[in-house]
């Protein structure tokens, strides 16, 4: 299933800006970055459940906000992109 994840961190402080990095690195191994903190992750249940998990393991909770949005399987037709950045297709191979 498709799951677009957003959160939003608190970087007034050193720590704040720690979590900000490790939330976006646990991202970065399961899905693609679409914005700045929005990214879109290709995710079976346990997937889902295990990096929810470790994103909520670091947040702080009285100062950070994570939300997870699930697209389904059929996500195609959920999706709109207008604008500069080009689209992807999850499900096609990436090259780095």
């Amino acid at each position: 299933m498709l799951v677009l994840i957003t959160y939003d961190v608190n970087t007034e402080d050193a720590a704040g800006r720690r979590r900000l990095r490790q939330i976006a690195k646990q991202c970065v191994n399961y899905g693609q970055r679409v914005q700045n903190s929005v990214f879109e992750c290709l995710l079976d249940a346990a997937q889902c459940r295990m990096l929810q998990a470790k994103l909520c393991s670091i947040m702080d909770c009285e100062k950070d906000s994570l939300r997870f949005y699930y697209l389904g399987k059929r996500y195609e037709n959920k999706i709109e992109h207008f604008g500069c950045k080009a689209s992807y297709l999850p499900e096609d191979t990436l090259i780095i």
